[in-house]
């Protein structure tokens, strides 16, 4: 019988790689999720169903307003809920007439989804689309085939003639509908239609590319794995820890179970069928996911914003951030500020970089194909969007592998940014930081996990270089940058 004990170098942990689609969607980082619709109208997190659609007629809508706060926040993209779990479709379908076809609403001639894939496209952001399969007002719900059918002609409209999608949300809400009955989805049909149409979307939560971080509350675990067990992929699981109830509370909720997904001893026994399988966290900027204007003093602050900035994209993550506007069709002015706030701290870590001159224990820069390269400066950079075609790889028969980053001048430096070349797998499997001063060097930070993006921070020290060095890892490492954060002024 075979082993399935994990050796140092087995190859089987290295073997699991991104997609293309999965590569290009970690790049976009931060990107925003609009819950807006019949529910925006009503004052609820969850309708219930065949809502009049006289009642959807936002006053002031302004989708450039929008967009333009989303740009400033530093977002790549938009979600839109296209369709939420009562049925209403922000878009004319021609498959039911709950649609804003029937809505006062720029005499029903309006449509949404339109409105937010041009302007998206005019601001440089990716479009995705939210598409609740729950639907509490279509009579076929839970009939069977005759709801997928119809579901699928939904997936037919949005994804083949409003542009290219980056990204299909489901959520696992699977309720009942208005005959009292649950549908059995058929999620290889949905997947089928959506790989058909926009092979380049991912299919996200309830799907094969992106699985959920667990919570609501945007709390990420201290190491996240993008290679796990297969069985992760169980839509039953994810729903079962979906939201329930329709309360402002699930979106601040924190649970920990399953902190640790892929370190060595928790793929032990299941080498064989481990997958690429990577996080995004999403929460609301807002206890609620709709808009209530009771809320209006509970927003995050752009300092919040810039936490949970740093703990997901700077966690091997990415964060989806709902930004809900108002029934008159605005963000209300708390949001657009903190968006605008936690824009203005993003760029301002970035432009913190310092420049450095690296020195590496041995090897050099790789093309994917192995080719060797001259040291690049992209080396020493970070928040450059998307992945360089080389990184820094050591010899095979460096047992500490390290890369020193000589400064241009003491400083006082408070994070160092960490990126793996990830189309070569995850491979870090714990990472030493250290501050050189006067020769003598001081512990700054450590971790295990790596992946696309790792930002470390500390407290403020004064080095004269900072030293990585890779304790542990899954084969050759292929590290694509690492960046030194200067940090409060020298004392």
């Amino acid at each position: 019988m075979t082993s399935n004990a994990i050796t140092t170098d087995d190859p089987r942990l290295t073997a699991v790689r991104p997609s293309p689609r999965q590569v290009a969607w970690q790049a976009m980082e931060f990107y925003s999720f609009i819950h807006f619709g019949m529910n925006s109208m009503t004052d609820r997190e969850w309708g219930l169903g065949h809502e009049d659609p006289a009642l959807f007629d936002p006053s002031s809508l302004d989708v450039d307003q929008w967009m333009q706060s989303f740009a400033a926040a530093g977002m790549t993209g938009v979600i839109l809920t296209a369709k939420h779990h009562d049925g209403f479709c922000l878009w004319p379908s021609r498959v039911t007439t709950h649609t804003v076809a029937a809505s006062p609403w720029l005499d029903g001639r309006g449509d949404l989804l339109r409105l937010v894939a041009d302007s998206a496209a005019q601001h440089g952001l990716k479009l995705g689309i939210y598409l609740s399969p729950w639907d509490r007002t279509e009579s076929s719900y839970g009939s069977g085939t005759a709801y997928d059918d119809f579901f699928v002609a939904q997936l037919e409209e949005v994804l083949g003639e409003y542009g290219p999608v980056f990204s299909v949300w489901f959520d696992g809400a699977n309720g009942e509908g208005a005959n009292g009955r649950v549908q059995e989805y058929d999620w290889d049909r949905y997947y089928a239609t959506i790989r058909r149409l926009q092979p380049d979307a991912v299919i996200s939560v309830c799907g094969p590319d992106v699985r959920w971080c667990g919570n609501e509350a945007g709390h990420t675990r201290a190491n996240e794995w993008s290679v796990v067990p297969a069985i992760l992929r169980d839509i039953e699981q994810i729903a079962d820890k979906s939201q329930q109830v329709d309360d402002g509370e699930f979106s601040r909720e924190v649970r920990s179970d399953d902190d640790d997904l892929g370190s060595r001893s928790a793929l032990e026994g299941q080498l064989d069928e481990l997958i690429w399988y990577p996080a995004e966290v999403n929460t609301s900027i807002r206890p609620g996911w709709f808009y209530h204007g009771e809320e209006d003093d509970r927003v995050r602050t752009d300092t919040e914003l810039f936490e949970l900035w740093c703990d997901a994209v700077g966690g091997n993550a990415t964060l989806l951030l709902n930004v809900p506007p108002n029934e008159r069709g605005l963000l209300a002015d708390p949001d657009v500020e903190a968006l605008q706030g936690v824009g203005r701290l993003i760029a301002e870590f970035a432009a913190r970089v310092l420049p450095a001159d690296p020195t590496v224990s041995s090897g050099g820069i790789e093309s994917d194909d192995g080719r060797p390269e001259p040291l690049r400066p992209e080396l020493t950079q970070a928040f450059g969007r998307g992945l360089t075609d080389a990184s820094w790889r050591p010899a095979e028969h460096d047992q500490t592998p390290s890369i020193v980053l000589e400064l241009r001048s003491t400083a006082a430096v408070d994070a160092v940014v960490l990126r793996e070349r990830i189309t070569l797998g995850q491979r870090l499997e714990r990472v030493t930081v250290l501050g050189i001063r006067n020769g003598q060097e001081v512990l700054l930070a450590e971790t295990q996990a790596v992946g696309y993006q790792r930002i470390l921070r500390f407290e403020p020290t004064d080095v004269d270089a900072v030293r990585v060095q890779v304790d542990a890892a899954r084969g050759r490492p292929a590290l694509q940058s690492v960046a030194v954060v200067g940090g409060a002024a020298m004392h």
